[in-house]
């Protein structure tokens, strides 16, 4: 039948396209339901289109504050992360050295381990060292955290390099920093940046880390969380929106750049 052979030969798209649908459809939910009118605590049933939940997105106590939180905690969390993570990665893939294999175990170790443990264990180190839980443990849990990906990201991108590059602008008289800068650091740039957006995620979303090593600071997860036990407002629809839309575009925004770049070299 025409319809099977179709589908047979565009099956992998086809999977594709349900797959996609699967990932967005939570969010397009939550973009739904952020103009849906206030009604009571408790906001899981539609009522009527509006858009006051739009028009006061801080209306509801302490939320703003809580976001602007997890959004400090996750720029701090990206540049140490990112800054220390590809250290690592120039170290482990461009130098030999002792225990450079158990290191390079350790780093994915953070990856494989369930985030439950990871979170008791800091727990445990921040009470025996005497640390007053808040702002900086929950700071130093996330680049802790983070940094496994990060090195993962740009550790990639730096084996795929070619060093004779680097050789070449030896060859012409450029010295370390200026080869670094201008032919390193550009080729490793997608890597960085790709580890750095992914250390931002992680970091804004976490919830089991930071729960464990908070003390009595809240987080914009955990304000999600214990609004689902009092009651939902509609503001938290609106600042997941935005959240999604503004990745979405940062995404595209890169995938041009990148076109572009490709565009040009051609």
């Amino acid at each position: 039948m025409p319809v099977l052979r179709w589908i047979r030969r565009n099956l992998i798209v086809i999977a594709g396209l349900l797959t996609l649908a699967y990932m967005i459809l939570p969010n397009v939910v939550v973009m739904v339901f952020s103009f849906n009118k206030p009604n009571g605590r408790f906001n899981y049933a539609w009522q009527r289109f509006s858009l006051d939940a739009w028009k006061d997105p801080c209306g509801v106590a302490d939320m703003c504050g809580s976001l602007s939180l997890s959004l400090q905690i996750a720029v701090w969390a990206t540049v140490g992360a990112t800054v220390l993570g590809t250290m690592i990665s120039f170290a482990l893939v461009r130098y030999r050295f002792r225990a450079r294999g158990a290191i390079n175990s350790l780093i994915f170790l953070p990856m494989a381990m369930p985030e439950v443990v990871m979170a008791a264990s800091l727990l445990t180190l921040f009470l025996n060292m005497g640390a007053q839980l808040g702002f900086w443990t929950v700071l130093i849990a996330h680049i802790m955290f983070c940094l496994s990906f990060v090195v993962t990201a740009v550790k990639a991108r730096v084996m795929s390099m070619d060093p004779r590059l680097e050789e070449a602008a030896r060859d012409l008289y450029a010295g370390p920093v200026q080869t670094f800068l201008r032919v390193t650091l550009p080729i490793a740039a997608p890597g960085i940046a790709a580890g750095a957006l992914l250390a931002f995620a992680l970091s804004f979303d976490d919830f089991i880390i930071t729960n464990f090593n908070a003390g009595s600071t809240v987080t914009f997860p955990m304000f999600v969380w214990g609004s689902a036990q009092r009651g939902t407002p509609v503001q938290i629809n609106v600042i997941g929106t935005a959240m999604f839309i503004i990745a979405v575009m940062v995404v595209v925004v890169g995938q041009l750049i990148a076109n572009r770049r490709k565009n040009s070299a051609r």
